[in-house]
């Protein structure tokens, strides 16, 4: 799928290209993750989130980075920002920069907060799953609750790119079942890509396989795979031989 870069006009979209060329992703990631382990980053647990409070430097990282969203001032120059659970967790686990505790100075462990996030969401250990493997290869990776799917993928920020994907996390069905049973018949799929489609997206569906793993523990995480696969709806008018 070919980016759609944001801008008024073509000269607009090319330097929102060249500006995201200029400045990848993978290098923002970096500057977070450094920024954070230097300054002893806390996350504090709240309920089905995690808040953080940010200082100048972070609160900059984390708006190119695209993880969270703020939510209120602590004090001047301080931010709380709000993380989601895969958010923060990736954060503590996937990039070691960032501690997380229940409202006491001592920092949970990851099995801790392994157990305490699959309390608060079930399929936790699922979308854990498929939201590290995204933003692993790179992309920015947020909720996709307004447009019917569990997440939307950009290449970039999204001030400088609309979203390519709309994401559904599913099951293999050995252990979890698929939220609400999504996909199991055509009407889903049909109404699923006619959704996506209608706002420009495709629909990427990611199956998580466990592979007789249990989730009592996030090493579990290494016997899980991804399989994607994208779902577009077929348009008879794009395939019929033009009039003449």
């Amino acid at each position: 799928m070919v980016p759609r870069w944001k801008g008024k006009d073509a000269k607009a979209k090319k330097d929102a290209e060249a500006e995201a060329l200029k400045e990848p992703m993978s290098n923002i990631i970096s500057e977070l993750q450094f920024s954070l382990v230097q300054s002893d980053a806390y996350g504090i647990l709240s309920n089905k989130s995690v808040h953080y409070a940010a200082g100048a430097e972070q609160i900059v990282l984390l708006d190119k980075a695209c993880f969270g969203r703020p939510v209120g001032t602590v004090e001047k120059d301080k931010v709380w920002f709000q993380l989601s659970l895969e958010e923060a967790f990736f954060l503590c686990y996937s990039m070691n920069c960032l501690k997380i505790n229940g409202g006491n100075p001592i920092p949970r462990t990851n099995e801790e907060l392994w157990h305490y996030m699959k309390s608060k969401k079930e399929t936790f250990p699922n979308f854990f799953k498929a939201y590290s493997h995204l933003r692993m290869k790179n992309w920015v990776v947020r909720s996709g609750f307004q447009y019917g799917v569990d997440f939307v993928v950009y290449r970039h920020h999204p001030s400088r790119v609309h979203s390519e994907y709309g994401v559904l996390v599913l099951s293999d069905g050995e252990t979890v079942k698929d939220v609400n049973g999504r996909l199991k018949v055509w009407s889903d799929v049909h109404c699923a890509t006619r959704l996506v489609g209608s706002v420009a997206k495709t629909l990427l569906v990611l199956y998580i396989s466990k592979n007789g793993s249990r989730d009592d523990s996030p090493s579990c995480l290494a016997n899980y795979t991804v399989e994607e696969r994208t779902i577009a709806r077929w348009s008879p008018e794009q395939c019929r031989e033009s009039c003449r």
